[in-house]
């Protein structure tokens, strides 16, 4: 609690309204986006994961995570699978009862920032709060790459989720296979 406290008062304290310009680049950036890489820094309730992620629009998404599970998750743009490897333990979820759902649906965050005002913060980030239903998901961009940065979330269980991403990088060439769904024995 404190946490999010904290975290929300910074928010608050230092941003600014975003430029016109910046936005309309951002909007250009993500049109021209097929799929993205990158590694993650991702704290639930103080607690961390790490890994890399591929995302491919709309709405499929890998992730490896760098720990004793090895974990993974993937959607194949209407299931969520994660999987700890080791333990061989699954969760399926539907897509839609997740903010994944929204994050990796490209289209939707551009109507979305088109109607948004944007802020600047600390004069680093660029970030759009997108309210949908019971979700509120505030995405961030770099201010000088307009580069996707980040995203934070609220679970289903109304933990706090902060994603940071990083070594961003789009329109790979990358192996479809990946976000089929694994075998639930």
């Amino acid at each position: 609690m404190k946490t999010k406290v904290i975290v929300i008062s910074l928010f608050l304290f230092f941003s600014l309204p975003l430029q016109a310009s910046l936005k309309e680049e951002i909007i250009s950036n993500l049109e021209k986006t097929n799929n993205l890489t990158f590694n993650f820094k991702q704290t639930i309730n103080e607690k961390t994961e790490e890994g890399n992620c591929i995302i491919e629009y709309p709405k499929k998404i890998f992730c490896s995570y760098a720990n004793l599970n090895k974990k993974i998750m993937v959607s194949n743009g209407k299931s969520l699978v994660i999987k700890n490897k080791n333990i061989n333990q699954y969760y399926l979820y539907s897509l839609k009862r997740t903010p994944l759902e929204l994050i990796l649906d490209k289209n939707y965050l551009i109507s979305q920032i088109k109607n948004l005002n944007g802020r600047v913060i600390d004069n680093k980030y660029l970030n759009f709060t997108l309210l949908n239903k019971e979700n509120k998901i505030n995405i961030f961009f770099d201010k000088q790459t307009l580069n996707l940065i980040g995203w934070q979330t609220e679970d289903v269980y109304q933990n706090l989720v902060i994603t940071f991403i990083s070594k961003v990088k789009t329109n790979q060439k990358i192996d479809k296979n990946i976000f089929k769904l694994p075998k639930i024995n």
